[in-house]
């Protein structure tokens, strides 16, 4: 969740700000975003779920934060919105925005096949090849045979496509193979896509995905992955709450931010971001660890929820239940090459403070720490801001309320068999009960409810907590299942009644 005291208020400049970050050599530096400015005549549009608080002031972006915007910078954004394109001068403001999340960018980007090579990694699953080929016609397709028993029937399907064939084999994972295909082809895109993966008209998917590689600090492009249309009640869960799909709302992708990730059944990569490729020590979560990567080098990656495609669900209740263990299990390898970022959850004092308050029923010292955050907060914000009490009320307001959510879902998630136990605790119960509710019922936030997907869900977290505990256990590692609380300027004894004189009271 969003630490509500993390929202530090930045000032927009015609450079962008890099940070230092550990990285690994496999993947390369993106160029410089101070020398690579938005064109003039490029479209923006600014962020859906950004909010002007002030004339200057700006909630928002990836991961979110308050920025303060100079001098005339409201009024560009607001040519901006209107429609109008970026003018000369106005290129470096852009590309602060927009690497910041504030913004994204449109410009016509017509699609060149000639430029992209489509890599195919398949082991087995030649039902599903054969449809994907057929809607791959006309493109540069290279299959990467990744140990499949029936390597001949492989070939066969290879040939009438007209893809170029790479075997391996024995198998030797996933990431192994996309880097089979990164080598065995030279276009400045690549395309990675799963076999089981369904694209009805692959030729729009692609230019609509490889438009946004106008920018060039874009470094890989990711569509929506939902669940394929079935009859099941396993498929029909699917088709609504498939592990691959990151949500309806677009944006970038980074650690901390809404869309923290994605996967890599269809990813469109710049071949010059790509470096060497996947970690082929991962068998698991290699998508992950990729595009973090990616990030960690100043590349942008963009997920385009607008852009849809759908992927196969496991073919029996123990394939369904294992995909849950071993994507959760995975966090524990991660966790060794990205540390907190795999943290169960992430929460900042006020939120914790003022959210575990409100759930013992304490909602007087709840109502303390909402106060002397925003009093806090308040004081921070620039001398020209209009209403600092209220900016502030309503940015600690608007992250507990955007928080309280995403933070029961983490835990029941995450600790799902723990919390059930902890209900034979009759003084707890009715308000494990509400936490329970909130954290199961979260991800129908965006779906109709449907009761017979109740117990899946149940099912669903339960699978994952217990790969968490396996994974966790299997490297003695425990980051994925210590939560994170992030440092803060306030202390323990700014939220507590300590050191009081009688007579004291809150501002209200």
């Amino acid at each position: 969740m969003t630490s509500l005291l993390s929202i530090l208020t930045a000032r927009a400049t015609t450079a962008a700000t890099c940070q230092t970050r550990s990285v690994t050599h496999l993947t390369p530096s993106a160029p410089a975003a101070i020398d690579v400015p938005v064109d003039a005549g490029t479209h923006v549009a600014l962020d859906a779920e950004a909010q002007f608080l002030d004339d200057r002031l700006v909630l928002g972006g990836a991961p979110r934060r308050l920025l303060h915007l100079p001098g005339a910078a409201r009024d560009v954004v607001e040519r901006w919105r209107r429609g109008e394109p970026v003018r000369a001068g106005e290129g470096g403001f852009a590309r602060t925005l927009v690497n910041q999340g504030l913004v994204r960018t449109y410009r016509t980007h017509p699609f060149n096949p000639d430029e992209l090579d489509v890599v195919v990694p398949v082991r087995d699953h030649l039902d599903a090849l054969g449809p994907l080929l057929a809607s791959l016609a006309g493109l540069h397709v290279t299959i990467v045979d990744d140990g499949s028993r029936d390597a001949q029937a492989l070939a066969t399907l290879a040939e009438q496509a007209g893809a170029t064939l790479v075997r391996h084999d024995q198998s030797r994972g996933p990431a192994a193979a996309r880097n089979t295909g990164l080598r065995a082809s030279a276009r400045p895109f690549v395309c990675f896509v799963d076999a089981d993966v369904e694209l009805a008209d692959a030729p729009a998917v692609l230019a609509r995905l490889c438009a946004t590689f106008h920018d060039p600090l874009v470094g890989a492009v990711a569509p929506r992955v939902r669940g394929a249309r079935a009859r099941t009640w396993r498929g029909g869960f699917e088709e609504r709450f498939s592990p691959l799909d990151r949500g309806p709302r677009p944006g970038l992708v980074r650690a901390g931010a809404p869309v923290g990730f994605v996967p890599s059944a269809l990813l469109v990569v710049r071949r010059e971001s790509a470096g060497d490729g996947f970690d082929e020590s991962l068998r698991v979560g290699e998508d992950v660890d990729f595009v973090w990567r990616l990030g960690d080098r100043d590349w942008l990656v963009r997920y385009e929820a607008d852009v849809v495609v759908t992927h196969g669900a496991r073919d029996s209740w123990a394939a369904w239940w294992q995909q849950r263990v071993a994507y959760a299990a995975s966090s524990a390898e991660l966790a060794t090459r990205h540390g907190e970022r795999l943290a169960p959850l992430r929460v900042d004092p006020v939120s914790l403070g003022s959210l575990v308050s409100l759930f013992a029923g304490r909602t007087a010292l709840s109502g303390r720490i909402l106060r002397v955050a925003e009093r806090h907060l308040a004081a921070q914000l620039p001398p020209t801001t209009k209403e600092p009490a209220r900016v502030a009320r309503e940015v600690v307001g608007r992250g507990i309320l955007l928080g309280a959510g995403p933070l029961a879902r983490a835990l029941v998630r995450s600790y799902a068999p723990a919390l059930l136990v902890l209900l034979v605790i009759p003084r707890a119960r009715r308000r494990l009960v509400g936490l329970l509710a909130l954290g199961v019922g979260w991800r129908w936030r965006h779906e109709r409810f449907r009761l017979r997907d109740l117990p899946l869900g149940v099912a669903d977290d339960l699978a994952y907590a217990s790969g968490l505990v396996a994974g966790a256990w299997r490297l003695r590692q425990w980051r994925t299942l210590t939560p994170v609380v992030t440092s803060s300027s306030l202390r323990w004894r700014d939220f507590l009644p300590l050191g009081r004189r009688p007579g004291d009271v809150d501002d209200v």
